[in-house]
């Protein structure tokens, strides 16, 4: 099992409202494990819960600001990876040429 922190605990250590955590899973910003009916998160995913709280209660951006925001940094991220795999495809394109 993975190492993970209970939504109670998250909410008293970062100080945030139990309805902004409850939003972030129920609108799939993050993917949480049930046991007992106690919501849990994966160390592993508590970047991105950090960051949804830092934009929320620092910057004031409110649930649909954040959905907006998380999609575009990941349609972002994807052309990124597809310029790249280009790139490196054009790379070897170009290898090939100068051998001729």
């Amino acid at each position: 099992m993975s190492e993970r922190i209970s939504r109670e605990k998250l909410v008293k250590i970062y100080n945030i409202e139990i309805t902004f955590f409850d939003e972030l899973v129920d609108n799939g910003l993050l993917n949480v494990e049930t046991e007992n009916e106690t919501r849990y998160l994966i160390y592993e995913d508590l970047h991105v819960f950090e960051k949804f709280a830092n934009w929320h209660y620092d910057l004031e951006i409110n649930l649909p600001g954040l959905e907006v925001i998380h999609n575009m940094l990941k349609k972002i991220d994807d052309l990124n990876q597809k310029n790249r795999e280009l790139m490196n495809k054009l790379s070897a394109i170009s290898d090939r040429y100068e051998d001729i």
